[in-house]
């Protein structure tokens, strides 16, 4: 039984926690991107197929930049983490009685006094891996993301391409010849888009524990604000240049 418990504390739907709030952005990112590129065709009145033409184009590489963006984000931490990680070793192995004045300084002014001050000091510098994670976390307030590069822009990049495309399935099944009337196409894209957003914006809410609601009309917000600029846009250019 507490074997499934701490399953259930890990994950939230079918998502690994640590990994949501990855999928929420590329979500967020990737839905509200597609449909200012939707929003902007229809604004300047471009056909189907240049709507789906553009808003798979931009999908693929908004969606690739996006994922590898955050795998060098991702790396850069770690590798900051472990420059470092590598430096409180030096020290412990070379400037010891030093490095050993600090911990007795960090609990010192933690409330430790007397023996108890010693006692801490010898059992955390007695255990070299422990004295340098206690550096690390106490003194440089620093600790490990166990979220690797390579899953956190899998995750974004999966996550941008499956919530990014629902502003185009009006379009594309309409370019398949559902049956869709164009002026309908617009408002279709834009009640699934809401519909995708509302998701998207109370997995944010659960991530930063803020008001679902909040979350909710927040993301809505934004996507709409987005959509409603390009609109217009569009509608300016295609007046201006066609």
């Amino acid at each position: 039984m507490p074997h499934h418990e701490v399953q259930s504390e890990d994950k939230i739907l079918f998502f690994k926690k640590e990994y949501i709030s990855e999928f929420v952005y590329g979500g967020i990112d990737g839905a509200i991107t597609t449909f200012a590129v939707v929003a902007g065709a229809e604004g300047a009145s471009l056909g189907i197929a240049v709507v789906i033409i553009l808003g798979l184009a931009n999908l693929i590489a908004d969606g690739f930049s996006m994922s590898v963006g955050n795998f060098f984000s991702t790396k850069a931490q770690r590798d900051n983490f472990d420059r470092h990680r590598a430096r409180e070793y030096w020290e412990v192995d070379n400037l010891g009685e030093i490095e050993k004045e600090e911990i007795r300084q960090i609990y010192a002014t933690k409330g430790f006094k007397g023996e108890l001050l010693n006692q801490v000091v010898e059992v955390i510098t007695s255990d070299k891996d422990v004295w340098v994670d206690t550096m690390m976390k106490e003194e440089l307030e620093m600790t490990k993301d166990d979220k690797t590069p390579i899953k956190t822009a899998s995750v974004t990049f999966i996550s941008f391409i499956l919530v990014g495309s629902i502003p185009l399935l009006a379009y594309i099944f309409a370019g398949l010849d559902s049956g869709i009337a164009g002026a309908e196409l617009f408002v279709y894209s834009s009640v699934l888009t809401g519909i995708a957003l509302t998701i998207v914006g109370a997995l944010k809410s659960i991530v930063t524990e803020r008001n679902i609601m909040a979350g909710i009309a927040e993301t809505l917000l934004l996507g709409g604000l987005a959509a409603t600029l390009a609109f217009f846009v569009g509608d300016v250019l295609e007046s201006v240049f066609m």
